[in-house]
């Protein structure tokens, strides 16, 4: 086995028109604030080999806006799409916790025993999240990533590399809008390891 060192940077996308809300799988485009903390959270050191994005708009017209400066590859993968919310989508949280509170708390005090009514359940997500992961580990290897996502991949994926229980992944690691992760991934004959770099970095 070939010694290979894969650089991937993981951003979540900016603010979207609305504003904060259980957005999941409903599709809207960054709002212009949005767009301005995407371009701020990117600078003159950056370059990266390859860009892997969702398909959901608020990340992927981003991407794309990238992938023509650079001039690199951009492969699209609907499995990094972000989790359903299910009956929450479209409502702002103090919106779910005067309707539904109990339920909102049991979620985030234990997101996989608790799934918001109609939505995805949390086990799901980090399979589809996870094998996806490693897969672009393995097709891209030896290169500079950037991942265009959504906060719960950001999470689904920090929690991987850093073992954290799927129960603790949502309330224990923060995402804001535009934040950029850096995560190493090191494979030779002795195995795969993974270390986190940064969370919250903007470049080199």
């Amino acid at each position: 086995m070939t010694d290979t060192t894969t650089i991937f940077d993981v951003i979540r996308h900016g603010e979207p028109e609305g504003g904060p809300m259980y957005r999941g799988s409903k599709d809207d485009p960054l709002s212009t604030a949005g767009w301005q903390q995407m371009r701020d959270a990117i600078t003159s050191a950056d370059h990266w080999d390859v860009i892997v994005s969702s398909p959901m708009l608020r990340c992927v017209h981003f991407a794309r806006e990238l992938a023509e400066r650079y001039q690199i590859p951009l492969h699209l993968d609907d499995d990094l799409r972000e989790i359903s919310f299910g009956d929450w989508e479209g409502r702002t949280a103090d919106e779910v916790m005067a309707s539904d509170g109990e339920r909102l708390s049991q979620f985030w005090a234990n997101p996989v025993a608790n799934t918001p009514p109609s939505g995805e359940p949390v086990s799901d997500f980090q399979t589809r999240v996870i094998a996806r992961w490693y897969h672009w580990q393995e097709q891209l290897a030896g290169k500079r990533v950037l991942i265009v996502c959504h906060g719960g991949i950001v999470r689904m994926i920090a929690a991987d590399v850093l073992h954290i229980p799927l129960e603790h992944a949502f309330s224990g690691i923060s995402t804001p809008y535009a934040c950029r992760s850096r995560i190493q991934v090191n494979t030779s004959s002795y195995g795969r390891f993974q270390s986190l770099i940064g969370h919250g970095l903007v470049s080199d």
